[in-house]
């Protein structure tokens, strides 16, 4: 964590360890302290000029202006200084433009162990610049790191709001906490399974990567409200937000309907929030799959900040600008822009250059940036077959101020709006790497995403169908007759719940017609429903409606928690390549121990290892 430093506000007097007694200019104390019967963590800033320690910063914080006072511990080549007090470091910028001539030389010569107070506000390091050992080693030592004040605190309030779902879950509404299996069978569609083998040859347990099944069985049981801390598992690759082992709070209820299951979330979200952060309103507001792409470009927006897509089509529908002309002559034709605002001013050319490049790359799309000057006047390569009434109603359209800049694309819809949602948060990014405060790490948006597509194309075939969500999501009512018909245009009851721009639950009305449910499998998925025949035959004996949601624990807590990772709130997770560097597992197994389940391991040859390494880098980058 960094911060950048604010050089009007440095302490005036420097007190340094060696020969100086003239005491620093603190000035006077404005803070109000707030005491509170809930605050169960140490109020370490009050009563004092500072606002935070040293070493309380996380991503929490990041935009937020604060104040720090410490000892220079440490100075490089005069670009940053390493700032410590009885609680951390921090690196401090050290500025660098001529206007902070005077504080730069006071920061780059005063001796080192000399007490400074600072002023600034809080950015994250640079793309590239962070410290991958660092993680590593904590994971290595994680005995260690759990130590540490951030930690504790992380999980002492992750078993404070599990405690309140209990609660509210169990005491005020009357469901009935039931552990289900977690070796099962194999499961079709969805995400890839581990595989557990058994003593039979051939034949393996899986992994659940949910107890979707159990909990509409239990349904069907009659047992009417359930819910469960669930562990669930995915052979996937580990991400800042996914771990191959997650916990889940999994919820199903009969005889309710999508309004019902939004209505107790919302609820036990209130009832169980922390006291410490701001309170949340509901209900939470809704917005479909296709509203949410055509104006953020993703189906989980972060609306915690507009540079909202902007269809802009008609503008250029007389244009001489090829690659528009060529756009808008095909079907689904669009142009699409977003408005950076102060762009001109933050962005620099190679900010422009770097997301040209990721265009192309990505997307196999031109991106055209439009600056605007102070005067209004163009400066872009296509200006001169801009039309002055073109300009006039772009302007309107983008509602666009001095040193804005345009990002302009076109093509398909739905290609040019998940391009510009990439680029949406990338420039995000960038402006808050410069001090400007977009996403508020204090405030909490919650929105509910609703009406996905039943179905999707495959990627590897686009003639056949797979599930959006899961082949047991029920299909919209109003859709029921496209089943037939046109499936691709049949909407769901699926619905999302998403929280600064992280999907952080997602549920559904599920299918409880048997003959639907083996149609849908058989007919329009192409599934064997052998797999599926407990279910098919549990549904014939009679299954009330029923839904149910279930909320990602681990990513929900690193988001109250101000973690930069879902591993900063789980006491032992995995790295990024799904290993417990304390243990080292996965590990391997002697010969002999495999024997009673008949497998035996074949090794990979050298091409083939390269490649696996390859595409982990690969997705690692990604």
């Amino acid at each position: 964590m960094y911060l950048r430093s604010w050089l009007s506000r440095l302490c005036r007097g420097l007190s340094s360890p060696v020969g100086r007694t003239t005491p620093p200019g603190w000035g006077s104390l404005s803070r109000n302290v707030v005491l509170s019967s809930h605050r169960r963590i140490p109020e370490l800033s009050s009563f004092v000029v500072r606002t935070n320690t040293c070493g309380e910063l996380c991503s929490s914080h990041l935009g937020q202006e604060v104040t720090l006072c410490g000892w220079i511990q440490y100075r490089r080549q005069n670009i940053f200084l390493v700032l410590r007090d009885f609680h951390g470091l921090v690196q401090v910028v050290i500025p660098q433009d001529e206007s902070s001539a005077s504080v730069k030389k006071i920061l780059c010569e005063a001796p080192l162990e000399s007490v400074v107070k600072v002023s600034g506000i809080v950015i994250s390091r640079p793309p590239g610049q962070e410290n991958p050992k660092t993680e590593a080693l904590r994971l290595q030592y994680r005995y260690l790191d759990l130590r540490s004040f951030q930690m504790q605190y992380n999980l002492r309030l992750r078993s404070e709001m599990v405690m309140k779902i209990r609660e509210y879950l169990c005491n005020l509404h009357g469901f009935v906490d039931v552990e289900t299996p977690t070796l099962f069978k194999r499961t079709p569609g969805g995400a890839k399974e581990f595989l557990v083998p058994s003593r039979e040859p051939g034949k393996f347990y899986s992994l659940p990567q949910s107890p979707q099944q159990f909990k509409q069985l239990l349904m069907v049981g009659g047992l009417d409200r359930y819910f469960q801390v669930a562990r669930c598992y995915r052979d996937e690759g580990s991400r800042p937000d996914r771990q191959p082992e997650f916990t889940q709070i999994d919820i199903e209820m009969s005889f309710v309907d999508q309004t019902g299951i939004q209505s107790l979330i919302e609820g036990l979200l209130q009832y169980s929030w922390p006291k410490d952060k701001e309170p949340i309103m509901i209900p939470f507001p809704s917005m479909t799959f296709a509203e949410a792409l055509t104006t953020y470009g993703t189906d989980k927006p972060d609306t915690r900040f507009g540079m909202k897509i902007v269809d802009i089509s008609d503008v250029f529908r007389k244009t001489e600008i090829r690659f528009l002309q060529d756009a808008l002559s095909k079907p689904q034709g669009t142009v699409k822009a977003i408005c950076v605002h102060e762009g001109a001013k933050y962005l620099k050319r190679k900010d422009i250059e770097s997301i040209r490049q990721f265009a192309t790359d990505h997307f196999n799309q031109e991106v055209l940036p439009i600056f605007l000057k102070a005067n209004r006047n163009w400066n872009s390569t296509v200006a001169k077959f801009i039309m002055e009434e073109q300009r006039l109603e772009l302007a309107r359209l983008m509602e666009t101020q001095e040193e804005d800049v345009v990002l302009l694309t076109a093509g398909e819809h739905k290609k040019a709006c998940s391009l510009l949602g990439k680029l949406r948060l990338e420039c995000a990014n960038l402006l808050e790497m410069r001090g400007v405060v977009l996403r508020d790490p204090k405030l909490f948006s919650f929105l509910w995403v609703v009406n996905f597509p039943l179905f999707l194309p495959k990627e590897e075939n686009p003639t056949e169908l797979e599930s959006a969500h899961h082949p047991f999501t029920a299909p919209h009512p109003s859709d029921i007759h496209l089943l037939y018909t046109e499936p691709k245009k049949v909407r769901s009851q699926h619905y999302d719940l998403v929280l600064n721009g992280s999907e952080i639950g997602g549920g559904s009305i599920r299918i409880h017609d048997a003959e639907l449910q083996r149609y849908i499998l058989a007919t329009l998925l192409k599934e064997d429903v052998k797999l599926l025949s407990h279910l098919l035959q549990a549904l014939d004996y009679g299954a009330p409606p029923h839904g149910g949601i279930a909320l990602g624990l681990d990513r929900l807590m690193c988001l109250v928690a101000g973690a930069p990772s879902i591993r900063d709130v789980i006491a032992f997770p995995k790295s990024f390549r799904g290993h417990d560097l304390m243990s080292n597992a996965p590990d391997s197994v002697p010969p002999e121990e495999l024997k009673p389940y008949h497998i035996q391991v074949s090794w990979p040859t050298d091409s083939e290892a390269e490649k696996s390494s390859l595409n982990q880098s690969h997705h690692l980058e990604n």
